[in-house]
Protein backbone atom coordinates (compact mmCIF):
# COMPACT_ATOMS: atom_id res chain seq x y z
CA UNK A 1 0.00 0.00 0.00
CA UNK A 2 1.50 3.53 -0.80
CA UNK A 3 0.56 6.11 1.48
CA UNK A 4 -1.37 9.35 -0.41
CA UNK A 5 -1.90 12.78 1.31
CA UNK A 6 -4.44 13.02 4.57
CA UNK A 7 -4.04 9.60 4.76
CA UNK A 8 -4.56 8.47 8.61
CA UNK A 9 -1.75 6.40 9.74
CA UNK A 10 -2.45 3.35 12.28
CA UNK A 11 0.03 2.03 14.73
CA UNK A 12 -0.63 -1.64 12.37
CA UNK A 13 0.37 0.37 9.59
CA UNK A 14 3.77 1.12 11.40
CA UNK A 15 4.30 -2.57 12.47
CA UNK A 16 3.73 -4.92 9.83
CA UNK A 17 5.82 -5.80 7.05
CA UNK A 18 6.05 -4.46 4.68
CA UNK A 19 6.20 -1.13 6.70
CA UNK A 20 3.51 1.72 5.27
CA UNK A 21 5.42 4.69 5.19
CA UNK A 22 8.82 2.32 4.28
CA UNK A 23 7.96 3.04 0.13
CA UNK A 24 8.51 6.91 1.06
CA UNK A 25 11.87 6.63 2.07
CA UNK A 26 13.20 4.82 -0.92
CA UNK A 27 16.38 6.54 -1.52
CA UNK A 28 17.67 5.55 2.25
CA UNK A 29 16.07 2.25 1.36
CA UNK A 30 15.16 1.95 4.88
CA UNK A 31 12.63 -1.30 4.02
CA UNK A 32 15.92 -3.03 3.59
CA UNK A 33 18.43 -2.23 5.74
CA UNK A 34 18.31 -1.91 10.03
CA UNK A 35 19.25 1.55 10.42
CA UNK A 36 18.75 1.82 14.45
CA UNK A 37 20.44 4.98 14.87
CA UNK A 38 17.10 6.93 14.44
CA UNK A 39 17.50 9.16 17.52
CA UNK A 40 20.99 10.43 15.70
CA UNK A 41 20.19 10.54 12.21
CA UNK A 42 16.77 9.61 11.08
CA UNK A 43 15.82 8.77 7.35
CA UNK A 44 15.42 11.65 5.20
CA UNK A 45 11.66 11.30 2.69
CA UNK A 46 11.83 11.12 -0.47
CA UNK A 47 10.03 14.38 -1.12
CA UNK A 48 13.26 16.33 0.81
CA UNK A 49 14.96 15.87 -2.77
CA UNK A 50 11.93 18.09 -3.85
CA UNK A 51 12.83 20.75 -1.60
CA UNK A 52 16.35 20.95 -2.23
CA UNK A 53 15.66 20.70 -6.05
CA UNK A 54 13.61 23.86 -5.44
CA UNK A 55 16.19 26.13 -3.50
CA UNK A 56 18.36 25.54 -6.60
CA UNK A 57 15.69 26.47 -8.68
CA UNK A 58 14.72 29.56 -7.21
CA UNK A 59 18.98 30.25 -6.88
CA UNK A 60 18.65 29.80 -10.56
CA UNK A 61 15.83 31.91 -11.66
CA UNK A 62 16.23 34.87 -9.23
CA UNK A 63 19.80 35.42 -7.93
CA UNK A 64 20.38 37.90 -5.05
CA UNK A 65 16.42 38.40 -4.75
CA UNK A 66 15.86 34.24 -4.04
CA UNK A 67 15.98 35.29 -0.28
CA UNK A 68 12.34 37.22 -0.22
CA UNK A 69 11.49 33.10 -1.13
CA UNK A 70 13.89 31.94 1.38
CA UNK A 71 12.78 34.03 4.17
CA UNK A 72 9.21 32.45 3.62
CA UNK A 73 10.81 29.10 3.96
CA UNK A 74 12.23 30.29 7.27
CA UNK A 75 8.90 31.31 8.63
CA UNK A 76 7.11 28.40 7.68
CA UNK A 77 10.00 26.42 9.48
CA UNK A 78 9.54 28.58 12.73
CA UNK A 79 5.83 28.26 12.75
CA UNK A 80 6.42 24.12 13.04
CA UNK A 81 8.69 24.79 15.61
CA UNK A 82 7.02 26.89 17.93
CA UNK A 83 3.86 24.53 17.04
CA UNK A 84 5.80 21.66 18.28
CA UNK A 85 6.19 23.49 21.49
CA UNK A 86 2.97 24.52 21.57
CA UNK A 87 4.00 28.16 21.60
CA UNK A 88 2.61 28.92 18.75
CA UNK A 89 3.08 32.87 18.14
CA UNK A 90 5.97 32.71 19.98
CA UNK A 91 9.41 33.83 18.82
CA UNK A 92 11.77 31.84 17.32
CA UNK A 93 15.18 32.19 16.18
CA UNK A 94 16.94 29.82 13.20
CA UNK A 95 20.00 28.38 13.41
CA UNK A 96 22.50 26.00 11.73
CA UNK A 97 23.42 24.50 14.60
CA UNK A 98 21.87 24.59 18.20
CA UNK A 99 25.95 25.63 19.37
CA UNK A 100 25.67 29.12 17.78
CA UNK A 101 21.93 29.72 19.05
CA UNK A 102 23.61 28.94 22.36
CA UNK A 103 26.78 31.34 21.83
CA UNK A 104 24.56 34.24 21.22
CA UNK A 105 22.12 33.89 24.32
CA UNK A 106 25.18 33.77 26.32
CA UNK A 107 26.94 36.58 24.92
CA UNK A 108 23.65 38.35 25.96
CA UNK A 109 23.85 37.21 29.52
CA UNK A 110 25.63 39.95 31.81
CA UNK A 111 28.40 37.13 32.67
CA UNK A 112 30.84 39.26 34.12
CA UNK A 113 28.18 40.23 37.52
CA UNK A 114 26.61 36.67 37.21
CA UNK A 115 29.99 34.07 36.14
CA UNK A 116 28.28 30.77 37.63
CA UNK A 117 26.45 28.28 35.12
CA UNK A 118 24.71 25.92 36.08
CA UNK A 119 24.00 22.43 34.06
CA UNK A 120 24.44 18.78 34.28
CA UNK A 121 26.71 15.85 33.77
CA UNK A 122 24.51 14.20 31.30
CA UNK A 123 24.36 17.03 28.45
CA UNK A 124 25.15 16.51 24.64
CA UNK A 125 28.89 17.25 23.82
CA UNK A 126 27.69 20.68 22.68
CA UNK A 127 27.37 22.08 26.31
CA UNK A 128 29.66 19.78 28.10
CA UNK A 129 32.64 20.98 25.68
CA UNK A 130 31.47 24.88 25.66
CA UNK A 131 30.57 24.90 29.22
CA UNK A 132 33.95 22.79 30.01
CA UNK A 133 36.35 25.73 28.32
CA UNK A 134 34.50 28.43 30.40
CA UNK A 135 35.04 26.84 33.23
CA UNK A 136 38.58 26.82 32.31
CA UNK A 137 38.60 30.22 31.64
CA UNK A 138 37.47 31.35 35.56
CA UNK A 139 33.75 30.96 35.28
CA UNK A 140 31.90 28.88 38.16
CA UNK A 141 30.32 26.31 36.19
CA UNK A 142 28.42 23.76 38.15
CA UNK A 143 27.94 20.31 36.85
CA UNK A 144 25.15 18.50 38.64
CA UNK A 145 25.15 14.97 38.43
CA UNK A 146 22.42 13.93 36.17
CA UNK A 147 21.29 10.79 38.37
CA UNK A 148 19.00 10.47 39.82
CA UNK A 149 16.77 12.11 37.61
CA UNK A 150 14.00 11.98 39.33
CA UNK A 151 15.35 14.66 41.57
CA UNK A 152 17.32 16.49 38.70
CA UNK A 153 14.84 19.25 39.03
CA UNK A 154 15.23 19.93 42.50
CA UNK A 155 19.24 19.34 42.80
CA UNK A 156 19.57 21.95 39.88
CA UNK A 157 17.31 24.26 41.79
CA UNK A 158 19.25 24.28 44.62
CA UNK A 159 21.81 25.04 42.66
CA UNK A 160 20.94 28.41 41.41
CA UNK A 161 21.85 31.43 43.54
CA UNK A 162 22.33 35.49 42.68
CA UNK A 163 25.26 34.82 40.83
CA UNK A 164 23.61 32.47 38.21
CA UNK A 165 23.55 33.58 34.81
CA UNK A 166 21.95 30.79 33.01
CA UNK A 167 20.91 27.08 33.84
CA UNK A 168 21.58 24.65 30.99
CA UNK A 169 19.39 21.00 31.51
CA UNK A 170 18.16 18.44 28.10
CA UNK A 171 14.53 17.76 28.85
CA UNK A 172 15.55 14.20 27.84
CA UNK A 173 18.82 13.20 28.47
CA UNK A 174 21.18 11.88 25.24
CA UNK A 175 22.68 9.00 26.40
CA UNK A 176 20.30 7.32 28.71
CA UNK A 177 17.05 8.35 27.05
CA UNK A 178 15.58 9.60 30.34
CA UNK A 179 12.28 11.71 30.27
CA UNK A 180 13.89 14.60 33.02
CA UNK A 181 10.53 15.15 35.52
CA UNK A 182 9.91 18.78 37.36
CA UNK A 183 11.58 21.07 35.54
CA UNK A 184 8.84 23.87 35.96
CA UNK A 185 10.93 23.86 40.06
CA UNK A 186 14.11 24.57 37.77
CA UNK A 187 11.90 27.55 36.28
CA UNK A 188 10.62 28.82 39.47
CA UNK A 189 14.00 28.77 41.37
CA UNK A 190 15.40 30.72 37.87
CA UNK A 191 12.17 33.15 38.08
CA UNK A 192 13.72 33.96 41.76
CA UNK A 193 17.01 34.34 41.44
CA UNK A 194 16.83 36.12 37.74
CA UNK A 195 18.77 33.91 36.12
CA UNK A 196 17.72 32.09 32.86
CA UNK A 197 16.32 28.75 32.01
CA UNK A 198 17.70 27.19 28.96
CA UNK A 199 16.42 23.72 28.19
CA UNK A 200 17.41 21.20 25.29
CA UNK A 201 14.61 19.83 23.37
CA UNK A 202 16.46 17.98 20.61
CA UNK A 203 15.61 14.49 21.96
CA UNK A 204 12.02 15.35 22.54
CA UNK A 205 10.66 16.91 19.49
CA UNK A 206 9.41 13.98 17.76
CA UNK A 207 9.28 11.20 20.32
CA UNK A 208 7.81 13.09 23.21
CA UNK A 209 5.42 15.74 22.98
CA UNK A 210 6.46 19.22 24.30
CA UNK A 211 3.82 21.87 25.39
CA UNK A 212 5.19 24.92 27.17
CA UNK A 213 2.81 26.07 29.05
CA UNK A 214 2.14 22.07 30.47
CA UNK A 215 5.67 22.35 31.82
CA UNK A 216 5.52 25.27 33.56
CA UNK A 217 8.16 26.46 31.07
CA UNK A 218 6.86 29.53 29.41
CA UNK A 219 9.75 31.51 30.50
CA UNK A 220 12.14 29.21 29.37
CA UNK A 221 14.63 29.66 26.31
CA UNK A 222 14.29 26.13 24.21
CA UNK A 223 16.61 24.89 21.93
CA UNK A 224 16.56 21.86 19.55
CA UNK A 225 16.79 20.83 15.79
CA UNK A 226 15.21 18.63 13.27
CA UNK A 227 18.73 16.42 12.34
CA UNK A 228 17.26 13.52 14.83
CA UNK A 229 13.62 12.57 15.13
CA UNK A 230 11.65 15.35 12.87
CA UNK A 231 14.19 14.16 9.58
CA UNK A 232 15.08 17.46 8.35
CA UNK A 233 18.46 16.88 8.04
CA UNK A 234 21.21 19.62 8.63
CA UNK A 235 20.98 23.38 9.74
CA UNK A 236 17.40 22.72 10.88
CA UNK A 237 18.25 24.10 14.60
CA UNK A 238 16.31 26.68 16.57
CA UNK A 239 16.23 28.79 19.77
CA UNK A 240 12.76 29.73 21.51
CA UNK A 241 12.62 33.31 22.88
CA UNK A 242 10.77 34.00 26.11
CA UNK A 243 8.82 37.16 25.88
CA UNK A 244 12.10 39.52 27.92
CA UNK A 245 13.93 38.39 25.39
CA UNK A 246 13.62 41.58 23.60
CA UNK A 247 15.30 43.40 26.47
CA UNK A 248 18.52 41.41 25.79
CA UNK A 249 21.24 42.81 23.06
CA UNK A 250 23.29 39.69 22.10
CA UNK A 251 27.01 40.91 21.82
CA UNK A 252 27.61 37.99 19.25
CA UNK A 253 25.59 39.15 16.63
CA UNK A 254 25.45 38.68 12.78
CA UNK A 255 23.89 41.14 9.77
CA UNK A 256 21.14 39.48 9.34
CA UNK A 257 19.84 40.87 12.62
CA UNK A 258 19.32 44.25 10.54
CA UNK A 259 17.92 42.16 7.06
CA UNK A 260 14.61 44.09 7.33
CA UNK A 261 16.44 47.80 7.65
CA UNK A 262 19.61 47.62 5.52
CA UNK A 263 18.11 50.80 3.44
CA UNK A 264 18.47 52.44 7.16
CA UNK A 265 21.54 54.61 8.27
CA UNK A 266 23.29 52.65 11.35
CA UNK A 267 24.21 54.21 14.16
CA UNK A 268 27.53 54.40 14.67
CA UNK A 269 27.42 54.51 19.05
CA UNK A 270 24.81 52.00 19.23
CA UNK A 271 23.82 48.47 17.62
CA UNK A 272 20.53 48.32 17.27
CA UNK A 273 17.97 44.95 17.55
CA UNK A 274 14.97 44.28 15.98
CA UNK A 275 12.00 42.78 17.53
CA UNK A 276 11.05 38.66 17.19
CA UNK A 277 13.89 36.55 16.88
CA UNK A 278 15.64 37.90 14.22
CA UNK A 279 16.77 39.72 17.30
CA UNK A 280 19.02 36.27 17.88
CA UNK A 281 20.07 36.15 14.03
CA UNK A 282 23.22 35.24 12.51
CA UNK A 283 24.54 36.10 9.25
CA UNK A 284 24.24 34.52 5.32
CA UNK A 285 23.42 31.18 5.04
CA UNK A 286 22.94 28.04 2.85
CA UNK A 287 18.85 27.89 2.78
CA UNK A 288 18.95 24.94 1.08
CA UNK A 289 18.00 23.46 4.77
CA UNK A 290 14.83 25.53 4.99
CA UNK A 291 13.74 24.52 1.48
CA UNK A 292 14.33 20.80 2.66
CA UNK A 293 12.42 21.27 5.98
CA UNK A 294 9.58 22.80 4.79
CA UNK A 295 8.87 20.33 2.62
CA UNK A 296 9.59 17.54 5.09
CA UNK A 297 7.16 19.20 7.75
CA UNK A 298 4.75 19.27 4.81
CA UNK A 299 5.23 15.32 4.04
CA UNK A 300 4.64 14.77 8.10
CA UNK A 301 1.42 16.48 8.38
CA UNK A 302 0.12 14.87 5.52
CA UNK A 303 0.62 11.30 6.79
CA UNK A 304 -0.46 12.03 10.54
CA UNK A 305 3.25 12.50 11.66
CA UNK A 306 2.33 14.34 14.94
CA UNK A 307 1.95 13.55 18.12
CA UNK A 308 -0.17 11.74 19.92
CA UNK A 309 0.69 9.12 17.38
CA UNK A 310 4.17 9.50 17.05
CA UNK A 311 4.48 9.13 21.03
CA UNK A 312 2.14 5.76 20.51
CA UNK A 313 4.90 4.58 18.05
CA UNK A 314 8.02 5.11 20.07
CA UNK A 315 6.64 3.78 22.99
CA UNK A 316 5.44 0.66 20.94
CA UNK A 317 9.10 0.58 19.21
CA UNK A 318 11.43 1.06 22.46
CA UNK A 319 8.51 -1.63 24.09
CA UNK A 320 9.00 -3.90 21.73
CA UNK A 321 13.32 -3.71 21.72
CA UNK A 322 13.38 -4.16 25.28
CA UNK A 323 11.05 -6.84 25.42
CA UNK A 324 13.05 -8.63 22.71
CA UNK A 325 16.69 -7.51 24.66
CA UNK A 326 15.21 -9.38 28.04
CA UNK A 327 14.18 -12.13 26.12
CA UNK A 328 18.10 -12.93 25.20
CA UNK A 329 18.87 -13.56 28.46
CA UNK A 330 22.32 -12.00 28.33
CA UNK A 331 24.64 -12.09 30.96
CA UNK A 332 24.81 -8.59 32.95
CA UNK A 333 28.49 -8.05 33.25
CA UNK A 334 28.25 -8.27 29.29
CA UNK A 335 25.39 -5.84 28.62
CA UNK A 336 22.16 -5.02 30.47
CA UNK A 337 19.89 -2.18 30.84
CA UNK A 338 17.62 -0.62 33.40
CA UNK A 339 14.81 -2.42 34.41
CA UNK A 340 13.18 -0.07 36.75
CA UNK A 341 12.65 2.17 33.49
CA UNK A 342 8.65 2.13 31.69
CA UNK A 343 8.62 3.20 28.37
CA UNK A 344 6.46 6.33 29.70
CA UNK A 345 10.14 7.33 31.22
CA UNK A 346 11.85 6.70 28.02
CA UNK A 347 12.01 8.97 24.92
CA UNK A 348 12.80 7.25 21.68
CA UNK A 349 15.50 4.63 21.75
CA UNK A 350 16.50 2.06 24.06
CA UNK A 351 19.70 2.59 26.19
CA UNK A 352 21.79 -0.55 27.26
CA UNK A 353 24.91 -0.17 29.24
CA UNK A 354 28.06 -2.41 28.75
CA UNK A 355 31.75 -2.29 29.35
CA UNK A 356 32.25 -3.72 25.37
CA UNK A 357 29.46 -0.87 23.91
CA UNK A 358 31.71 0.11 21.08
CA UNK A 359 32.97 -2.62 20.11
CA UNK A 360 29.54 -4.48 20.12
CA UNK A 361 28.45 -1.57 17.74
CA UNK A 362 31.16 -2.38 15.68
CA UNK A 363 30.38 -5.91 15.13
CA UNK A 364 26.37 -5.09 15.07
CA UNK A 365 27.89 -2.89 11.60
CA UNK A 366 29.26 -5.72 10.56
CA UNK A 367 25.49 -7.68 10.26
CA UNK A 368 24.19 -4.84 8.67
CA UNK A 369 22.61 -3.66 12.10
CA UNK A 370 23.52 0.32 12.63
CA UNK A 371 23.36 1.67 16.17
CA UNK A 372 25.93 3.78 18.14
CA UNK A 373 27.38 4.17 21.52
CA UNK A 374 28.31 6.70 23.70
CA UNK A 375 30.32 5.74 26.57
CA UNK A 376 29.37 2.76 27.89
CA UNK A 377 25.97 2.74 26.42
CA UNK A 378 25.02 1.39 23.04
CA UNK A 379 22.04 2.98 21.74
CA UNK A 380 19.05 1.20 19.64
CA UNK A 381 16.84 4.01 17.96
CA UNK A 382 13.77 2.94 16.18
CA UNK A 383 11.76 5.03 13.70
CA UNK A 384 8.16 4.99 12.21
CA UNK A 385 9.69 3.47 8.70
CA UNK A 386 10.65 0.30 10.98
CA UNK A 387 8.95 -3.01 11.20
CA UNK A 388 8.31 -4.99 13.78
CA UNK A 389 10.41 -7.48 11.91
CA UNK A 390 13.19 -5.49 11.25
CA UNK A 391 13.63 -4.48 14.94
CA UNK A 392 13.53 -8.38 16.25
CA UNK A 393 16.22 -8.76 13.68
CA UNK A 394 18.31 -6.66 15.42
CA UNK A 395 17.69 -7.83 18.37
CA UNK A 396 18.54 -11.05 17.15
CA UNK A 397 21.62 -9.59 15.55
CA UNK A 398 22.35 -8.61 19.06
CA UNK A 399 21.98 -12.18 20.68
CA UNK A 400 24.42 -13.37 17.70
CA UNK A 401 26.96 -11.01 18.70
CA UNK A 402 27.18 -11.66 22.34
CA UNK A 403 27.17 -15.55 21.58
CA UNK A 404 29.97 -15.39 19.27
CA UNK A 405 32.63 -13.51 20.42
CA UNK A 406 34.49 -13.76 23.78
CA UNK A 407 34.16 -10.91 26.28
CA UNK A 408 36.36 -11.04 29.36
Amino acid sequence: MTLHASTSLQLSDIRRTPNALAPHYSAFRVADRLLLTGHSHQAWPDVAAEGQAEAFADAAEYVDTKWDRAHAKAEAVAAHFAALLDDVGGDIALGANTHELLIRLLSALDLRNRPRLVTTDGEFHTARRQFGRLAEAGFDVVRVPATPVESLADRLAEAVDDHTAAVLVSLVLFETGRIVPGLATTASACLRHGAELVVDVYHALGVVPVSLPELGLTDAWVVGGGYKYLQLGEGNCFLRLPAHAQLLRPMVTGWFAEFADLAAEPSPDRTAYPAGGARFAGSTYDPTSHYRAARVFQFREDHGLRHPFLRTVAQHQVGLLADAFDALDLPDTVITRDRSVGVEQIGGFLALRSPHASRIRRELAVRGVLTDSRGSYLRFGPAPYLSDAQLHDAMAALGEVIAGNRWS
